[in-house]
């Protein structure tokens, strides 16, 4: 697929990212975007809970790493995901190319049952 791109993420489970950890990654994230945007510089990441692309094969070893439901943040940036790990603890790194054919859109998410 021509339009394909690397993509870097840090996952964890949901609870931690979104609730335990919730207030001190909003800070984080909100420290980054406000950085970004005095650089006049395209926000790259992008939080996503419950995140399709853990379903794909090739991401089935990561998966039983990560408690579910599962969050992520994605990124085009080596960088920015670096910066992340280092800002977190008890998350798994990773990437992948999307869209592909075991992962057809990067920031899809699957349904979350209550």
């Amino acid at each position: 697929m021509s339009d394909s791109k690397q993509y870097y993420f840090v996952a964890a489970s949901r609870k931690y990212l979104c609730e335990d950890e919730g207030k001190p990654l909003g800070e984080t994230l909100s420290e980054r975007r406000r950085n970004f945007e005095a650089r006049n510089k395209e926000i790259n990441f992008w939080l996503v809970e419950q995140p399709a692309f853990l379903e794909a094969p090739e991401m089935a070893s990561i998966k039983k790493q990560i408690p579910q439901p599962a969050a992520a943040i994605i990124t085009t940036d080596p960088n920015t995901m670096r910066w992340l790990k280092l800002r977190l603890e008890f998350v798994v790194t990773g990437e992948f190319t999307a869209p592909s054919a075991s992962i057809p859109d990067a920031f899809a998410s699957l349904a979350l049952s209550l």
